[in-house]
């Protein structure tokens, strides 16, 4: 079943939007591979199958997938023998159509700029479909406010930029080595022994050598063992004292009830005064030197329930552009996270969570603190 050349064009079809895709240069990646079955490494990492235009290329490239993660090798022959147990060969064209795959390919030399552009076509579909989606969603809305609606776009734009976002591979030693000889010329000019951003406790800046851009720290304990406010103090700490800017993501605990609390420690007056608003006449001037503080920080606070990673992300990236590098992210806690569809197994959830959070913190160059709730019984 040979396909028409994406050159090719019916002048009667001239008016209707075509998807962006390259024929060829799917036809060359499919045909590189049968020629050479060494060349799947080069682009494993590059393109899936989600990223063909046509069909019966998904279907296979997922038949080289399957052959290639057994490590048995594939051409025409084991190829089609494979489909046709799978009965998918007729689908596919038959063997006919794998043949002229391989033969009309030359070579599998240029195979990583073909999957380069199959994977740019592919992009661009999807940036079409979520423009048309987000069109209809504007024009019926269901509810949903523009603020909700302009998140899901994000986020959406947000994960086909970390479909590609998988590093650029090995790096030689020598460049490893050089950039780790720049860092500690950097540190060594430095009289300050903290290294990272500082905490507020000298102790443990003593130890760590303060929070490391790209770290993501577990801070786990019991409930009501002081987590939050342990975490809030070192928040309080980078937002008022290093001057950096704060994101705090509280599914626990109201922005409100969290001020509060910032209130209460900046000025020493005791919390259930300030709860209950009784204040003694020399908490007044205390409170109004905290609020003072608080008033000059970058410190932001987003208390929405069971935010998903990648809202978290989405919003972390649009407060680093607003405000500037951020030097904290606070996120309490772990396990009131969400990642949709995956609800079943709680202990992948939360391991998909970690992760997530991990390259947040590594994208933003970025501390990272993840609160975990532990059972009372540990």
């Amino acid at each position: 079943m040979p396909l028409a050349s994406s050159d090719r064009t019916d002048p009667a079809l001239d008016s209707l939007k075509i998807p962006p895709h390259s024929l060829e240069a799917e036809q060359a990646t499919l045909g590189g591979l049968l020629l050479d079955n060494m060349a799947w490494d080069q682009i494993v990492d590059r393109i899936s199958e989600e990223d063909f235009y046509h069909e019966i290329h998904r279907q296979i490239f997922i038949a080289i997938r399957e052959l290639a993660g057994r490590d048995s090798p594939f051409d025409v022959v084991t190829l089609s023998e494979w489909l046709d147990s799978n009965n998918r060969l007729e689908a596919v064209g038959g063997m006919s159509y794998l043949g002229m795959l391989a033969r009309d390919t030359p070579s599998s030399a240029n195979i990583r700029a073909y999957a380069d552009i199959v994977r740019e076509r592919s992009v661009l579909r999807q940036l079409i479909q979520i423009g048309t989606d987000v069109a209809n969603s504007a024009y019926n809305p269901e509810g949903r406010s523009s603020r909700e609606l302009l998140d899901r776009a994000e986020e959406r734009v947000f994960a086909i930029a970390q479909q590609g976002n998988r590093g650029q591979g090995f790096t030689g030693i020598n460049d490893l080595l050089t950039r780790a000889v720049e860092r500690i010329d950097q540190l060594f000019q430095l009289d300050n022994p903290v290294t990272g951003i500082p905490t507020g406790w000298a102790d443990f800046d003593e130890k760590t050598a303060g929070l490391q851009r790209g770290d993501l720290i577990i801070v786990a304990g019991r409930p009501s063992m002081g987590k939050t406010t342990f975490a809030m103090n070192i928040a309080e700490y980078v937002a008022i004292q290093a001057r950096e800017p704060v994101a705090v993501f509280s599914m626990e605990m109201p922005g409100e009830h969290l001020a509060m609390r910032m209130m209460s420690s900046l000025g020493q007056i005791d919390q259930h005064r300030i709860r209950t608003g009784k204040l003694e006449e020399d908490d007044w001037p205390r409170l109004t030197s905290a609020i003072q503080l608080l008033s000059d920080a970058k410190l932001f606070i987003d208390d929405s329930s069971a935010l998903s990673p990648m809202e978290v992300r989405a919003r972390a990236r649009r407060l680093q552009r607003e405000h500037g590098q951020l030097g904290l992210v606070m996120i309490d806690y772990i396990q009131l996270m969400q990642v949709p569809g995956n609800a079943e197994n709680r202990a992948q959830e939360v391991a998909e969570i970690s992760r997530s959070l991990k390259a947040l913190a590594k994208e933003l160059k970025v501390p990272v603190i993840g609160l975990s709730q532990l059972n009372r019984s540990l």
